[in-house]
C-alpha cells in the first residue's frame, strides 16, 4: 500500500470534499494504518469563484487553493500542472441543478476536462466519487446493489453520472491514467448542506417525511466512513480500474433513520421532538416521479420534487467487495454518525433553528 506525497481535491469546500481536506491533515483515530496523516503532504484544493476559502487555508501551512471552474479546460490545466506522480479526489459534481443541462456540463465534461488536464500533467492516479444513482434503485426489497449491478439510471443525474463513469473507464482502458471509480450512496455528516439541517428540523417538529410504510431501505455513508474508502482507493495499487460501493456496513430502514434522529435530538440534544410523522401514500412518490420525469424532459429540475420521488424507493448497496480489497473498515454507523452530526449543527449554528 503507497503512501501519499502530492494530492489535489476537487470540491474541497463541499461536504464530502471539506472533511477529506480534513482527513489528509489530521488522519483518522478510528483506523489504526490512516490514524497519523502522511508527513509533509501537499494538498491543492480547487474551489468556484467567489468561494470563501479561508476554512481550508486555516487548517494547514501545506494547503495551495486554487480558483477555476471545471467546465473551464484552461483552469483546469492549471490546476493540474506541475503535479506528476500526485494523486487526484474528484469530489466535485452538482446534485441540485436549476437546469438539467447543468447536470451533463459539469458531471461529464466537467469530468473529461480535468481528466485531460491530469493526464497531461502525468497525474497518477484519479479517485473519482460517483453516486448510487447509475444503477437507479433495486428491483425488489431484498435486492443489494454490487459492482456487477447494470446500469439503470435514475433520471438525468444518475444519467449523467453514467456517462461520467464510462467516459472515466475509457481513459483507463486506454492506459492514459490509473484510476478508481467510488459509488457512495446518501451520505451524512459534518459540514452538511443547509437541506439536510431542515431534515433534523423536519423530524424534530414532527414532519419527518415517511412515504408508504417506511420500511424501504437505504444505504448512507457517513462521511468518515466514505473519506476512508476514498483514501484506500488512493492508496491501494490493485484498485486501479476498479469501482467500489462505499457505505456504512448495511442500509437502514426509512423508519430507522427518523427514529434514530428523533432518539438523539430529545435524549442528547435537549429538542422537544413531536413524534409525529409525515405520512403519505406511496403513490405519493410515483406522482412526483411522473412531475419530476416531466419537468426533466422540458429541462427543468425541482429539488424537492425529486427528493420526493425517491423517497419509497430501495435504494441499498453491499460493500462486501470494498472490504475484501480495499480492506474496507466502516468504524462508524447510524447513531454515531448522526450524533456528530447534530453536534456539528449545534456547536456552529446554536440549533436546528
Amino acid at each position: 500500500m503507497s503512501t501519499l506525497e502530492q494530492v489535489l481535491v476537487t470540491g474541497s469546500l463541499g461536504w464530502l470534499g471539506i472533511r477529506l481536506v480534513k482527513a489528509l491533515i489530521e488522519g483518522f483515530p478510528e483506523v489504526e494504518f490512516l490514524s497519523k496523516p502522511s508527513k509533509n503532504l501537499n494538498i491543492r484544493c480547487l474551489v468556484l469563484p467567489g468561494q470563501d476559502f479561508s476554512s481550508l487555508k486555516d487548517l494547514s501551512n501545506n494547503i495551495e487553493v486554487m480558483v477555476g471552474d471545471l467546465r473551464n479546460p484552461q483552469d483546469c490545466d492549471r490546476f493540474c500542472e506541475n503535479a506528476e506522480n500526485a494523486i487526484l479526489f474528484h469530489t466535485a459534481g452538482i446534485i441540485h441543478p436549476q437546469r438539467v443541462q447543468e447536470f451533463y456540463q459539469i458531471n461529464v465534461e466537467g469530468t473529461k476536462n480535468l481528466l485531460n488536464a491530469a493526464i497531461s500533467s502525468k497525474i497518477k492516479r484519479a479517485i473519482i466519487v460517483s453516486s448510487n444513482s447509475p444503477c437507479g434503485c433495486n428491483p425488489h426489497p431484498d435486492h443489494l446493489f454490487d459492482e456487477t449491478s447494470p446500469y439503470h439510471p435514475y433520471m438525468n443525474y444518475g444519467r449523467s453520472k453514467m456517462f461520467m463513469e464510462l467516459a472515466v473507464k475509457n481513459y483507463q482502458q486506454q492506459g492514459k491514467i490509473e484510476t478508481v471509480i467510488i459509488r457512495p450512496p446518501w451520505f451524512y455528516g459534518p459540514h452538511q448542506p443547509q437541506r439536510q439541517t431542515l431534515f433534523f428540523k423536519m423530524i424534530r417538529d414532527g414532519k419527518g417525511p415517511i412515504v408508504g410504510d417506511g420500511t424501504n431501505l437505504r444505504s448512507m455513508a457517513y462521511v468518515d466512513n466514505l473519506c476512508q474508502g476514498l483514501l484506500l482507493a488512493a492508496m491501494t495499487e490493485k484498485a486501479n480500474g476498479e469501482t467500489y460501493w462505499i457505505a456504512d456496513e448495511r442500509p437502514y430502514s426509512m423508519n430507522e433513520i427518523i427514529d434514530t434522529i428523533e432518539q438523539l435530538l430529545e435524549q442528547e440534544f435537549q429538542q422537544s421532538c413531536v413524534h409525529k410523522r409525515l405520512k403519505l401514500p406511496g403513490l405519493a412518490s410515483e406522482v412526483a416521479l411522473v412531475i419530476d420525469g416531466s419537468l426533466q424532459t422540458l429541462g427543468f429540475y425541482h429539488q424537492k420534487i425529486h427528493v420526493l420521488s425517491e423517497m419509497n424507493k430501495t435504494i441499498a448497496c453491499s460493500v462486501v467487495k470494498a472490504q475484501r480489497e480495499l480492506g474496507y473498515h466502516p468504524t462508524i454507523s447510524l447513531e454515531e454518525g448522526m450524533r456528530r452530526s447534530l453536534k456539528w449543527i449545534f456547536k456552529n449554528y446554536g440549533g436546528l433553528d
